[in-house]
């Protein structure tokens, strides 16, 4: 893609979110209400199909341009971009791994937004330890399986017709991780859209930020899954690999979100630095929210520039876990801590919601605890470093 048909992208989202998405993310996040009229004009705009290829209907963009369109986006309201972020990884998965006949089925209506999901990862007792799973599917016959199991934490399984889902097909496998199996799970059949029985909807889950999409529960009694076409890859003891794979850009993705809402609450932090006014002068002009100002600038574009390197990475192709880490923990806890300074500079205003500032400042802090804590992402990169450095 060139340089100019990605700024014509980068406009029409720009456009997209001054006069259809600030007006009303307000509304839509404090009452924590699904924005369907925005999730429709994502379809619209694409950003369902964002990497799969033209072939099957997408867009065919590169994790470079994909990083900036998440960041402009979380700008504005990060929370639409969980809602199309977790699809894709879901649908790349397909991409990558699936058998012909599975992306010619799955990816058209993936690009098209007519089925739209996310990850079944997460369970009660397992969340950055994937191989602790017990979702269980075991074959019936030569073409079904029998799934079993629960799953929580996962974006748009409200909302959303499907999921990426991570389940043990041999629980008794060493090392664990070679007897885990991925699947295709619609919740609705995609021909006639009814229902599908085995599957049950839990809460949604009542979130400190990141309000607006769906986070919630799901559980499988039961619940049957042709295996020709909803086993990724046609192969069992693949999921794993298959996850972690998926989680490079997720974190990618996630770094992206943290620069947008660096780059936002430093934009707000300028601006009321220069209008509000304490002993006589704007309070931008003090040494003490300078030396703030000059520090939140400084680690804001670092984070711009490791997100730029991860994306490009993943668009080389190979492995990427640490670039994407060294992505991932910078710019979430530079999101955090941007915000949380933002606040500060705004003082008693920063805390009201009639400012933006309290609602970056709630959303950062998943950024640190999605797709794997922060505290992995440090261990991931001193792993990978050693890795590397052996000769």
């Amino acid at each position: 893609m060139s340089d100019s048909d990605e700024r014509q992208i980068l406009d029409a989202i720009d456009r997209w979110l001054k006069t259809k998405v600030a007006p009303v993310a307000a509304r839509y996040e404090q009452a924590d209400e699904y924005p369907a009229e925005l999730v429709e004009d994502m379809k619209e705009l694409g950003l369902f199909g964002a990497l799969i290829h033209t072939e099957y209907g997408g867009l065919g963009l590169s994790a470079t341009t994909y990083s900036r369109i998440v960041a402009l986006i979380c700008e504005e309201w990060m929370s639409l971009t969980g809602v199309f972020n977790t699809h894709m990884m879901m649908a790349l998965m397909v991409q990558r791994f699936g058998t012909p006949k599975q992306k010619d089925y799955w990816l058209p209506k993936f690009a098209s937004g007519e089925l739209r999901g996310g990850l079944g990862l997460t369970e009660p007792d397992a969340g950055t330890d994937l191989q602790g799973i017990r979702t269980r599917a075991t074959k019936k016959g030569n073409d079904t399986y029998v799934v079993n199991g629960a799953k929580t934490w996962i974006t748009n399984v409200i909302e959303g017709q499907c999921l990426a889902l991570l389940v043990k097909t041999d629980p008794e496998a060493q090392p664990r991780h070679k007897g885990m199996s991925m699947f295709i799970a619609p919740k609705i059949d995609p021909e006639t859209k009814s229902p599908i029985a085995g599957v049950s909807l839990g809460k949604k889950l009542n979130k400190l930020g990141y309000r607006g999409v769906d986070t919630g529960q799901i559980s499988f009694d039961n619940y049957e899954l042709d295996a020709e076409m909803c086993l990724i890859g046609g192969e069992e003891g693949k999921g794993f690999i298959m996850a972690t794979s998926g989680l490079e850009l997720g974190r990618v993705n996630i770094a992206a979100r943290g620069v947008g809402i660096a780059r936002r609450a430093l934009r707000e932090s300028v601006k009321y630095a220069q209008e509000r006014k304490t002993m006589g002068k704007a309070i931008g002009e003090h040494q003490a929210i300078q030396l703030k100002l000059g520090e939140m600038a400084a680690k804001t574009r670092a984070a711009e520039l490791l997100v730029e390197d991860a994306a490009r990475a993943y668009d080389a192709g190979g492995r990427v876990d640490m670039e994407a880490g060294m992505a991932k923990w910078f710019a979430s806890e530079t999101a955090a801590e941007v915000a949380f300074e933002a606040m500060r500079i705004h003082g008693g205003n920063g805390y009201s919601k009639d400012y933006p500032i309290e609602r970056l400042y709630r959303d950062a802090p998943l950024l640190c605890i999605g797709e794997g804590t922060n505290e992995m992402q440090r261990i991931i990169i001193a792993r990978q470093l050693i890795a590397r450095s052996k000769t």
